[in-house]
Order: C-alpha cells, then structure tokens, then sequence
C-alpha cells in the first residue's frame, strides 16, 4: 500500500516544475515536503490529485493509476491554499458535501475540532479570514479519513496557539487512525519533531529522501577561530558556512569522529531548518 511517483516531469512553458521525480509514499508514516517558493512542492501534489497532469511519468495510488481514476482518487484527500468550494456556502454545508464525497468523513468529530478552534458552522467560505479559512480546511482534512492526506502549507494564516491545537490534534489522529500525511510547509522548525521522513526538492529535483533519523545522524556544524575551522573541514563534504568576524561556522555532512576535533572549536548537532537552508542555497 503505498502512492508511487514515477518518473514525473512537468513544465510550464519554458519553465521546468519537475525534472523525473520518483518518490514512494508508504502507508502510515508522516512525511515532511520541504522546499523553498518555487522548488515544485505543489505542482507535485496537484499532479499526485490529479488536479493537473504530468508531462511525463505515472503515479499509482495502491497499484492504481491516478490518472483520472475516481476508485484511486478517493483514497487520497489534499487540503490546498485554493478553495474549491462557492463562496457563499456554509461551513456546515461544506462538511455535509464532504460527507458526500468521502463516506468516511466524520462529522461528529468535525463538530467537535470545530469547537476546539472555535469556528462558526454558520458563517460562509468568504467571510471567513486567512487563518479560519486554512481551520475550516484543516478540519475537513482530519475528519476525511481516507488513507493519503496532503497538507499543503497547512498552517496558513494560523496563530501560534492554533498552529499549536494543529500539531496537537494531527499526532493524537496519526495515533488513533493511522494513515499517510504529507507536510508541505516552510515552517520546517514547528514539523521537524513530527515528520518521520524528509523529502528535500530544489528547482524540481528530489535532492534528499530519507528518514529524520538518517538524515540528521549524518550532519553536523563546527565552530569556532576561523583559521581552526578552515584547517579542519579539509576534505570533509562542507555544504555552507557562516562568519561573523574572526569567527566562523561549517556545516558538514558525514559521521562526527570526536577524537579528531581540535582544542579550540565546539561541535553541535545541525537542526532541520539549518541543514534545510544549507542544502537549498543557491
């Protein structure tokens, strides 16, 4: 059970969005999709729903080609910053028509996430604002139910306490009905205690895929006198580097070997978010 993406290209004119990607998204994991504005993150997951097509390459949902394939599509749910439901409706509407659409949809627990985010069932889509229109939206993604659920840029617009309530309610879901979630967002510090594997795509090129695990076991960053550093990052795979005066800052990939460390230079764990920037400098 799983979403395969294979060998998927798309161009838009003469802009490459994706150049032959190939990802598998197994059943009951959590994964981060990180890339910066433009990188193709969301011409992926449209392409993964349907909603636009691929130049090239296949998905298949399950063994099932996606390509306008309802029994495939409706096992995959994507919450998107555009809105495809009439301005005007309902809320309350918007989760009866969900239940149409995906049997599984739980309305009852909708009901309560609703109360939790404190969301009027009775206002419509459009006077809702930036940060309600995103609740709505994540509401409906954590009732739906269906074994693929794709998050793009979920906390949009959120404050930070129901950015919090999201995160809260999105591992108590994972717990209690497993399923496969992706997280396609920039707020990589907030997810990087969530996510259990790390899709890194730059200019439309899958440059990391991994688990959290892997990838942070083999990165690290050394600082200390710059003349110090400079002196012991020789040979070693250096993917950037801060300075600040007669200080500086290397960020390495590969295993840490203590014995080896100078006196004089401090060696510290990269975080997500800094290993992330590191990789996807121009």
């Amino acid at each position: 059970m799983s979403i395969e993406v294979k060998n998927i290209s798309k161009s838009f004119g003469s802009t490459c969005a994706l150049g032959g990607v190939s990802i598998n998204l197994e059943e009951n994991r959590i994964y981060g999709l990180l890339g910066r504005n433009g990188a193709g993150k969301t011409t992926l997951l449209n392409i993964i729903t349907n909603r636009i097509f691929a130049d090239e390459g296949e998905v298949l949902v399950d063994g099932l080609s996606s390509m306008e394939n309802d029994e495939a599509l409706s096992k995959i749910y994507m919450m998107g910053e555009k809105n495809y439901y009439p301005d005007n409706m309902k809320i309350k509407e918007i989760f009866r028509w969900t239940k149409e659409f995906y049997p599984s949809f739980d309305m009852d627990y909708a009901k309560k996430l609703a109360d939790l985010f404190e969301l009027n069932l009775n206002k419509n889509v459009k006077s809702l604002s930036t940060g309600y229109n995103s609740i709505f939206k994540v509401i409906i993604a954590l009732s739906v139910n269906t074994a693929y659920v794709l998050l793009d840029e979920p906390v949009l617009g959120l404050d930070a306490n129901h950015r919090d309530l999201f995160y809260k309610l999105l591992i108590e879901k994972y717990s209690s009905h497993p399923a496969t979630y992706v997280i396609s967002t920039h707020l990589i510090e907030e997810v990087s205690n969530i996510i259990e594997d790390v899709i890194i795509i730059k200019k439309g090129k899958i440059i990391k895929n991994e688990t959290r695990e892997e990838l942070m076991s083999v990165g690290y960053t050394v600082s200390g006198m710059a003349s110090l550093v400079d002196e012991f990052i020789k040979g070693k795979e250096v993917i950037g580097t801060d300075s600040i005066g007669g200080l500086k800052s290397a960020y390495i990939m590969g295993q840490i070997i203590r014995t080896d460390i100078p006196k004089g230079l401090e060696i510290t764990k990269m975080d997500l978010q800094k290993l992330f920037v590191q990789l996807t400098n121009a």
